[in-house]
Formats: C-alpha cells, sequence, structure tokens
C-alpha cells in the first residue's frame, strides 16, 4: 500500500552552500567530442572492425575469404589487422575497455571535485583533479549574466550559466546546471548584485523539485523534471520528461510575462534573411561566387581549391547569422535589459542597470532604402575579440526600424527615454545632417569637407541630459550615444593638418568594445569648449549615479 507522497524538496543555490552542477556536465563538456572521435575512427575502419569481430566468433567464415593471417596480407598494414595478426586481440580488448574506465572514470571526478556556491559577496567556483583552482567574482562587479542553452545540453534538460564580470577573461562559467534552475539562480545573482540582501518572498531560485513514490520509499529527485501531480511509473515520468523537454523546445525564450508587450521588440523572419543577404557578407560571397564560375568557365581548376573553402566560409556565417537571430527578442525587466536568440541552440543574457557604457546605431547602405538599423554596445568584459559568441552579446538588435531602435535605447539608457529631448535627437542623430530643417546636432564646419568631402555634413554632436551623442559616417550612418556618468576619460587631439584648417579630432574612451565614441573632425574652438563640457559634467553625472545600486534604492524607496 502507498503512503502519501512526501513534500517535494527545495533547492536554493544561493544558499551559501556548495553545490554541484548537473550530472550530464562531463559528458556535455567534454564527452561529445569522446563520442564524435571514436565515431570518426569506427566509421573509416568500419569494415576492418566488423571482420575483426568475425575472426573472433566466426573464423571459420573468413578462411576463403581473407586467407592466412600473415605479413603478406593487406591485413598486416593497419592497426587491427596487425593486433588480429600478432594474436593480441585479447590485450586490445582490455586496453579499450581500460581506456572507457579511465575516461568514465576521469568525467566522474571532475564532476564530483566541480563545485559551486553564492554568497552575499561573490559567485565561487573550485575544480580541477590533480590541480585546484578556486575563482571568485564579486557580486558588485558584475557585468551582465548569459544562459545558453545549446541543442544537445537542451536534450538533457541542462542550461550553462555565465556570470559576466569586467575584466580580461574574468567570466566565471557553471557549465552545466539543471536547465529549471538556471533562471533561478540568475535571479537570486542579481537580486544580491543589486544591493537587495533579502526579500519578503524569500529565495527566487528555491525550486520545488518532483519526486517518484513506490510503495512507502520515495526515489530521489529528478533535476529539472516536471512536477509531478501523483506517484508516477516508470513510464509515466519518462514521458513527462519527454513533454517537457517539447515544451521547452517550443518556449519562448523571453518569458512574455516579465514586461509589458509594449518593451518587447521582435524582428520578422524575413527582415533576419533579406538583411543578412544585404550584408557585406553577402557581397562577398556573391564575389567568390563569380571568381568559381569564370575557373571553370576558363578551366582553371586551381580556383576551386582556392576560393571553395573560403565560399563555403561565408555561407556557413550567413546561416550561422540568421539561425541566431531567429526568435530574437529583447525585453526590459526590474533587474536589467534582457536578450535572447536563437532556434535549436537557444541563449538569453541579462545586462543590470548601470552597465552599458555606450550605444551604437548603424545603417549600412544598402540597408537605407528599407529603413534597417543595428544597435550594438560597450560593456565591460565584453570584446569583439573574445570571439564570435561575445560579438553576438555585444549586437542587441541585429536589425529593427527606426521606431525599434527608438525603444531599444530607451530600455538600455532609461535616462535618455525619460527626456523629451534627447529623443528627439535621436531621430535627428539617425537620419539628419547639416544644413536640413528641424536638425538639432551642432555640426562641423564646411572646411571638414577637405579631410572628409562625403560624410562631413553628417558629422556633428549634442549633449543633453547627461548624454552625448555623435553621429557621423556616410557609407555607414553611426550614431553613438555615451552615459557620461560611465565615461572614462575625453582626448582633443590635431595634427598637422587640422591645426591648419582650424579642426580637431575628438575622442570619447570607454570600456573596450565594438563602439568607438569620436569625432573625426571638429572645429577647433568648439571642441576645446565641448572637451570641458565633458569633463566637468562626467565628474558630476559619476558622482550623483546610483544606477548599479538599482535593488537598494527600491529598497529604500
Amino acid at each position: 500500500m502507498s503512503g502519501a507522497a512526501p513534500a517535494k524538496p527545495v533547492v536554493d543555490l544561493a544558499d551559501g552552500e556548495w553545490h554541484r552542477l548537473h550530472p550530464a556536465s562531463p559528458l556535455l563538456r567534454g564527452g561529445l567530442v569522446f563520442i564524435a572521435i571514436a565515431g570518426f575512427v569506427i566509421a573509416n575502419l568500419r569494415e576492418r572492425v566488423v571482420e575483426f569481430f568475425l575472426v573472433i566468433f566466426a573464423p571459420g567464415q573468413l578462411d576463403d575469404g581473407f586467407g592466412e593471417w600473415s605479413d603478406e596480407n593487406d591485413w598486416g598494414r593497419d592497426p587491427i589487422g596487425g593486433i588480429v595478426a600478432n594474436n593480441l586481440v585479447g590485450w586490445a580488448l582490455l586496453g579499450v575497455l581500460l581506456v572507457v574506465v579511465l575516461v568514465i572514470a576521469g568525467f566522474w571526478l571532475s564532476w564530483r571535485m566541480h563545485t559551486f556556491r553564492v554568497t552575499p559577496e561573490a559567485v565561487e567556483v573550485r575544480s580541477g583533479i590533480l590541480f585546484r583552482s578556486h575563482r571568485s567574482a564579486r557580486l558588485d562587479r558584475i557585468q551582465g549574466i548569459n544562459i545558453t542553452r545549446p541543442v544537445f545540453a537542451r536534450l538533457f534538460g541542462a542550461a550553462k550559466l555565465e556570470v559576466q564580470v569586467a575584466g580580461q577573461s574574468g567570466n566565471m562559467q557553471l557549465a552545466y546546471l539543471g536547465s529549471s534552475l538556471t533562471d533561478g539562480l540568475r535571479r537570486d545573482i542579481l537580486r544580491l548584485a543589486s544591493g537587495a540582501r533579502a526579500t519578503k518572498s524569500g529565495p527566487a531560485s528555491a525550486v520545488a523539485l518532483p519526486t517518484v513514490t513506490s510503495g512507502d520509499a520515495a526515489a530521489e529527485p529528478l533535476p529539472g523534471a516536471a512536477p509531478a501531480a501523483e506517484p508516477a511509473t516508470i513510464g509515466s515520468r519518462a514521458g513527462a520528461i519527454v513533454g517537457q523537454r517539447v515544451d521547452e523546445f517550443l518556449a519562448p525564450e523571453l518569458d512574455p510575462e516579465l514586461a509589458p508587450p509594449e518593451s518587447v521588440v521582435h524582428i520578422p523572419v524575413g527582415r533576419i534573411v533579406g538583411s543578412t543577404l544585404l550584408g557585406g557578407a553577402a557581397l562577398w560571397m556573391l564575389a567568390l561566387a563569380g571568381i568559381v564560375v569564370a575557373g571553370i568557365v576558363s578551366r582553371q581548376l586551381w580556383m576551386l581549391f582556392t576560393f571553395v573553402p573560403a565560399a563555403i566560409g561565408i555561407v556557413s556565417y550567413l546561416w550561422s547569422r540568421i539561425t541566431k537571430s531567429l526568435r530574437y527578442s529583447i525585453a526590459g525587466t526590474p533587474d536589467g535589459v534582457r536578450v535572447g536568440y536563437g532556434l535549436l541552440s537557444t541563449a538569453n543574457h541579462t545586462i543590470p542597470p548601470g552597465r552599458i557604457h555606450a550605444v551604437e546605431a548603424t545603417q549600412w547602405i544598402f540597408w537605407r532604402p528599407f529603413g534597417w538599423w543595428s544597435v550594438r554596445i560597450n560593456v565591460a568584459g565584453q570584446s569583439v575579440t573574445n570571439g564570435s559568441e561575445a560579438a553576438q552579446r555585444t549586437q542587441v538588435l541585429p536589425v529593427g526600424t527606426a521606431e525599434d531602435v527608438q525603444r531599444v535605447i530607451a530600455l538600455l539608457l532609461p535616462e535618455a527615454a525619460e527626456d523629451g529631448a534627447v529623443a528627439a535627437q535621436i531621430g535627428s542623430g539617425l537620419t539628419g545632417r547639416a544644413g536640413r530643417e528641424g536638425d538639432r546636432f551642432s555640426a562641423t564646419p564646411k572646411r571638414g569637407a577637405w579631410l572628409h568631402p562625403f560624410s562631413w555634413r553628417r558629422i556633428g554632436w549634442s549633449v543633453s541630459d547627461g548624454i552625448a551623442l555623435l553621429r557621423r559616417g556616410s557609407l555607414v550612418r553611426r550614431l553613438v550615444l555615451v552615459p557620461l556618468a560611465r565615461m572614462q576619460s575625453v582626448a582633443l587631439s590635431a595634427g598637422p593638418v587640422r591645426r591648419g584648417l582650424g579642426l580637431a579630432e575628438l575622442r570619447l574612451h570607454t570600456v573596450v568594445g565594438p563602439v568607438v565614441p569620436s569625432l573625426p573632425v571638429i572645429d577647433r574652438e568648439a571642441g576645446e569648449a565641448l572637451f570641458a563640457q565633458l569633463a566637468d559634467e562626467a565628474v558630476e553625472r559619476a558622482n550623483e549615479d546610483r544606477s548599479q545600486h538599482w535593488g537598494r534604492e527600491t529598497a529604500d524607496a
């Protein structure tokens, strides 16, 4: 007779205690590579593998087909043939078994020795078998939290959480956690980083895990499984897991309930495909295709070996850009801006308030007839030199309209949304130019055409409510917004040519990233006045800025 179902255990990953990762973590981190290598070897030696087992279990069937085992036979010319010819089958099987056992033992030990904990001050990770390491990331230095769900990890109900901190190679990964626990852990880390040390409702990541009962004994909880309303059999339990995985694949990357609908930007699939095909990489693809066709027509086959691999690489890049932009969404949450994207392998990252150092809206010339723009940001700890994944995170809007740009900037820089003058200046910064009616930017003088004949009318600047707006570019239009509270420094320089023309170059320094805030030409006297204004106001704004402790301000209110 079955007893009453026990209370569901509660898991709080931010309780200050040491916790282990998902049991499938070793397989997802390195086991798939091991399996792939083994599959590659078996695929290339499949005929010998089949013959090898026939020799062991049915040697008489090979007498007519393969002859005697000798050095004259080609069997002795490959590893498997050499093993059979030298009667080392037993030792070979023992060696393979030993390697498998060692690999499994290594995976198990790496999982046992890899632990983490979240305290009110830091996220700590201990790992290593022979050489131990202990890393700590201060919560008040967190620049963002990224959650990645690769397609294979999603099959196991797992996800990778990365804590992004300032500094080179400072990011800390928890690969992998139960997918149902990852979002809760992110909430707790951001809550602690915001300065709110406690909440009335208790830990946000306290997740009730389901249990399966059989008789009077309760089974171990299944991490990440769907809650069970009643005692379940093995079949129903497996069905529940499969159903949950399907729901996870179909669920949106961002929860629509996290933000009001008007604060979310969605990108149509047609716009994603069209913008990718009209991008610079697509032009390179057309050029390479023309070269390959010319090589075939002229029978210069060497061109195929030179340019076809490059064309394959560009096609792969274009396909990756399309798939990574599918199911894209951006939303404002109480803990910052959250961006999600991806089709099979999904990712989302949260940028807390006060962490964005620069925002740039760009428009490639082939996008201009459609009014499309993209938006990138500078965040400490993220740089385009860190790889394609980091570059993807710095792009918060792959392609959107001018209205989408306005909404995204309002999410990234709330202080800009609060000031109506800044919102109007953003419109002038996107499409305005010197001399156009209604333009709100200070422009560079006409003598700047000697240095920038095609884009000097686009070069301009404006400062309003603690935000510097810089625009430039003709072939690629650019509008950069820099919150002065997070500006690192400002520089005004002039070489002999600029000095002769009474011009200078102004550059605003922020953390390293894809956005480079600069004015290539500016009147020298106006540049000196702007330099003094930015330097003074940056100090004043930095002293007044409290956005990095958003949770503490909310609690005080």
